[in-house]
């Protein structure tokens, strides 16, 4: 591995298990650390140290790509060590850049301590699957975990799509092939809209975000393959809710039809510091599809999808504040937290007052 400016910055990142490196001119390199920011150092950094470590990573055209569009995304192996989702930018300091830990080894759904219902989704023949939340909660390992699940235990073929590509499989009892946007197809679309002509059985989406990329994901799923795909979105409804209002009104009503027919699940996730500060822990809204939840969406109903996943627990359906609650009770996570992330507050106060009675609320909530 060739020493590089930037190399005690990165082995300091994960030697604390940091998922984060913030690298901005005049201030110090900072690790998010247990969902933290930390600084590495006292003295911020210069210009010369942040272009000095920056542009020595990236080859000629990618240094014009930043200097000229402002802008860049890459992947970087660290060596054995790991690998970094890489974002340039400019800011009003100047040049900055945040670095995304990849780790080498993909976790599996064991190693994640995912609910079974992670399982079942990712065995599913079609459908779509979409991992939601704020940037940061895990999106891409979850993703990463279901298609370690699906090429250790299925003899099929799986088409990765991401910009960069992150996590790397290598082709098990699957055959998994990985194109990133850029290099390897001009965007997510034009992927998605060629991987019925690949063959595919199953397909990870890095990002759905355009009309064109949902519409492509969702007559794919309709075909007969399973689509794996992440969306920023916080919960079930605010997904779907998200999903319909990117398209103009006239088309809302073609999209219900292939979100009531195709949706085979939606996970919604956020991540929280376990009680002992050492860890994080995995918070998380599951909505299944089809039956009571498929009329729903035909039915343009989706407000009422919460009361529905309170009622269908049996089924492994659960809202956030549900699962925070169990959290709490189980001693995993601190009640401050909970109620942090909580989606209805004042009703989880009252759950935080019946589950812990000395805990003492904060001023803006009132129940």
């Amino acid at each position: 591995m060739t020493a590089t400016r930037i190399s005690a910055l990165f082995d300091a990142l994960l030697a604390e298990k940091g998922s984060d490196l913030h690298l901005s001119i005049g201030y110090p390199p900072l690790a998010r650390i247990r969902g933290k920011l930390t600084p590495l150092r006292e003295g911020p950094l210069t210009d010369a140290e942040v272009e000095g470590m920056l542009f020595e990573l990236i080859a000629p055209e990618q240094k014009l790509q930043i200097t000229e569009e402002l802008d860049l995304d890459f992947s970087y192996t660290y060596g054995a060590k790991a690998r970094f989702r890489a974002n340039y930018f400019y800011k009003v300091t100047g040049l900055a850049a945040v670095f995304r830990a990849i780790p080498s080894k993909v976790q599996s759904l064991e190693e994640l301590n995912a609910p079974e219902v992670m399982r079942r989704l990712a065995e599913r023949r079609r459908g779509l699957v979409l991992v939601t939340g704020p940037a940061g909660s895990g999106k891409t390992t979850t993703l990463a975990a279901m298609v370690h699940h699906i090429n250790q235990t299925r003899p099929v073929n799986i088409l990765t799509i991401e910009d960069p590509v992150e996590f790397v499989h290598e082709s098990l009892r699957a055959q998994v092939t990985h194109r990133e946007v850029g290099p390897h197809a001009p965007s997510f679309a034009a992927a998605l809209k060629s991987a019925e002509r690949e063959d595919a059985n199953v397909v990870l989406v890095g990002e759905l975000s355009t009309p064109e990329e949902l519409r492509q994901a969702l007559r794919l799923a309709s075909s007969g393959v399973l689509v794996l795909g992440s969306l920023y979105a916080l919960g079930a409804q605010a997904t779907l809710e998200r999903i319909l209002h990117t398209f103009p009104e006239p088309e809302q009503a073609e999209i219900r039809e292939l979100l009531a027919d195709n949706l085979a699940g939606i996970l919604s996730q956020q991540l929280l510091r376990s009680m002992d500060g050492k860890g994080r822990v995995l918070a998380l809204e599951v909505l299944l599809g089809g039956g009571t939840v498929a009329a729903l969406i035909r039915e343009d109903q989706v407000s009422q999808l919460t009361s529905q996943l309170e009622a269908a627990e049996a089924l492994g359906m659960q809202t956030m504040d549900q699962h925070l609650e169990r959290l709490v009770a189980a001693g995993a996570i601190t009640p401050t937290d909970a109620l942090e992330k909580a989606v209805d507050r004042e009703a989880f106060a009252r759950t935080l007052q019946r589950l812990k009675p000395d805990f003492e609320l904060p001023e803006d909530v009132r129940i």
